[in-house]
């Protein structure tokens, strides 16, 4: 029950937060600085998740098929590939390393 309670106090957090934004700030602009932060902060947060998921725990878990496959997506994307296409080759570039190993 513990559990659950916490489930939902997490969820009613994270909706009051998301709506704390609109409601103190209204029909006002953002300065500058603080919306270059912002369009900046989801890129940063979301290479870090990338990070620690493929190396894992204390960079204990290094997969190298998961770090060829996310060069393949890159190379492919520095390339003008479409973003989906890119990272369906990195997939097929992965799951066929695993297969060969």
């Amino acid at each position: 029950m513990t559990l659950w309670l916490a489930i939902v106090l997490v969820a009613l957090v994270s909706i009051g937060f998301k709506a704390a934004g609109p409601v103190l700030l209204g029909d006002r602009e953002m300065p500058p600085r603080l919306a270059r932060v912002i369009a900046l902060l989801a890129p940063a947060l979301l290479a870090g998740l990338v990070l620690t998921e493929v190396t894992g725990p204390a960079w204990s878990g290094v997969d190298w098929t998961l770090c060829a496959g996310l060069a393949a997506i890159t190379v492919t994307y520095l390339l003008r590939v479409p973003v989906l296409a890119a990272i369906l080759c990195g997939v097929v570039v992965t799951a066929a390393l695993r297969f060969l190993i």
